[in-house]
């Protein structure tokens, strides 16, 4: 069994970037546990910030059990995360508790402060992890976890590497009823944000979920399109070509770094296909 930490930023952030391993890692017995270092109450145009708050939570809640996985919430407010000292030393003891074999955050070169500043302190929490005397009432872990950053298309200062790609068709439903869950998010708050003019959501849920997959559909079919040949060296041409949806993740530096035997045991499907 392994050991799985995913920090987002926000709480829908792990389920947008790697629900589909999450799926995966939990159906083959492994302990998989999401983290936001926000509690996202800034995530929408009309509801209240403790309002908006409970209900992220609650969606969180509900999409945790779709994946089945942990969901942990941070107090820290929308917008508000800063790569502090407090907020690193705290970072440290939650990774400890947790002996994670691998973790996947954003990377530190992104739009959105908090998920600049949550990549941030994961790289500062990495090696201090494994010293003693640095937050010495937590037991230290004795090697540094695997760290992989999760798919985006920023390009500077350097585009992102697909150092592993992962074929997440036969879980896409199990990732889109998870998203369905963050309900202020998709029908409402980046309905409004992201899609100007996007005044036609349903309101009927099973309405609702097909219009999220027709809506987000080009969006989560990026990562298999831009990591194409990934795809292809893991699981061979004919199947490698055929795959819809994907994730994909870089190895950072900043954390241990696996041998080719390691790295198929933590990612699923990565035993290189033949055509």
């Amino acid at each position: 069994m392994k050991k799985i930490l995913v920090i987002g930023a926000h709480p829908d952030d792990c389920d947008i970037y790697a629900g589909g391993c999450a799926a995966l890692w939990s159906d083959r017995g492994d302990q998989v546990s999401f983290i936001s270092m926000t509690n996202g109450n800034a995530g929408h145009h009309r509801e209240a910030p403790d309002k908006l708050e409970k209900r992220r939570r609650e969606e969180a809640e509900r999409a945790a059990n779709v994946l089945k996985v942990s969901y942990e919430i941070l107090d820290h407010d929308d917008g508000c995360l800063v790569p502090s000292l407090e907020n690193r030393l705290d970072l440290i003891r939650r990774v400890r508790k947790s002996a994670p074999d691998l973790i996947l955050t954003h990377r530190p070169n992104d739009y959105h402060p908090d998920h600049r500043y949550t990549s941030i302190l994961v790289q500062d929490a990495a090696y201090m992890v494994t010293v003693p005397l640095v937050c010495p009432e937590v037991p230290h872990l004795e090697t540094n976890p695997v760290i992989a950053y999760l798919f985006d298309e920023f390009t500077r200062p350097a585009p992102f590497r697909a150092d592993v790609a992962v074929d997440i068709d036969s879980v896409a439903e199990r990732k889109w009823r998870a998203l369905d869950c963050h309900e202020s998010q998709f029908y409402e708050w980046l309905a409004y944000n992201m899609r100007p003019g996007t005044e036609d959501v349903p309101t009927r849920s099973g309405e609702r979920l097909l219009w999220l997959q027709n809506t987000w559909g080009e969006i989560l079919e990026r990562p298999a399109e831009s990591c194409r040949q990934r795809l292809v060296e893991t699981y061979g041409s004919a199947h490698g070509t055929e795959v819809t949806f994907a994730e994909a993740f870089e190895l950072s530096e900043f954390g241990g770094q696996p041998g080719e035997e390691e790295l198929s045991a933590l990612f699923p499907g990565q035993n290189p296909g033949e055509d």
